[in-house]
């Protein structure tokens, strides 16, 4: 699954792209899964609207829309248009969100295509149908937010508050989304590793500073992998469809068995929350 510098990388290259164009017509497939929204809902609200921002909230592509009819949009941010709508994307497992041109090949399961005044699409494919479509209608409802807190700017008070008396394991904390929003598999194996934590540490029994020593990893980890376009371990592209590079950088997520970067002693993979998890027994205490 995308996990947060996979959606952010997204986020921007949609925003980049799409900023300021019209959305003039609309297709869906007739799946049911990937709508959160229905499709003849979505349909009937899309076109017309222009897209005033793209941006990553926890794992969710959050696409700001003006009011329909609404063609020409100042670019001016000291003085931006006010959002009418969200369309909101959640990759799923498998999920892409490409910017395209009306000639590029349609990939098998793809489940929207957004035509633009400009004669892009934005398209929106997902093998697995675990992702979701939705549309908010800000006059009807709030906008969207992240269940848990930004882990690119939460502040060490905040952090340490997270975990304190919590007797779950230090990795299922920070899968948490309720907690931390946007970290997932990769990137809380990771962290722990620089900061030098075992996963299955009770949450509740770190110290006020070895959980700062796990919030600036999280922190340096996570904007380290946004620079490189994210992971690339599955099915994860960017908005062209390119993969990132993160992965050639991985210490511990899927080297099990390899030795350590740092102390050469062998990776190992336990389970913490049913999920698979990657550690150095000697570098991790």
């Amino acid at each position: 699954m995308p996990e947060l510098p996979e959606v952010e990388t997204i986020a921007r290259g949609v925003h980049q792209r799409v900023r300021g164009d019209q959305i003039v017509q609309v297709w869906f497939s007739s799946h049911k899964q990937p709508f959160k929204t229905t499709a003849r809902i979505q349909a009937g609200k899309l076109p017309g609207r222009a897209f005033l921002a793209v941006h990553r909230t926890g794992k969710h592509i959050v696409c700001e829309l003006g009011p329909s009819g609404h063609s020409a949009i100042s670019t001016d941010t000291a003085s931006p248009q006010p959002a009418s709508a969200q369309w909101i994307v959640h990759l799923g497992m498998t999920g892409r969100l490409l910017v395209t041109t009306p000639d590029a090949p349609v990939a098998p399961h793809t489940h929207a295509r957004l035509t633009l005044q400009s004669g892009r699409e934005v398209r929106f494919v997902d093998p697995r149908r675990f992702g979701r479509l939705e549309l908010r209608l800000l006059d009807r409802a709030t906008p969207f937010a992240a269940a848990g807190a930004e882990p690119l700017t939460i502040q060490p008070d905040e952090f340490a508050g997270l975990f304190s008396g919590r007797k779950l394991a230090i990795k299922a904390a920070l899968l948490n989304q309720s907690l931390l929003s946007g970290v997932g598999n990769i990137y809380a194996d990771e962290s722990l590793f620089h900061a030098g934590i075992r996963p299955r540490r009770p949450a509740g029994r770190l110290t006020k500073a070895q959980l700062e020593r796990l919030r600036l990893a999280l922190q340096q980890v996570l904007q380290h992998a946004i620079s490189l376009g994210g992971s690339s371990v599955s099915d994860y592209v960017d908005a062209e469809g390119v993969r990132g590079f993160f992965q050639l950088e991985h210490c511990v997520y899927l080297r099990t068995g390899l030795p350590c970067l740092r102390c050469n002693t062998p990776i190992r993979r336990i389970l913490v929350a049913g999920r698979g998890t990657h550690y150095c027994p000697k570098c991790q205490l």
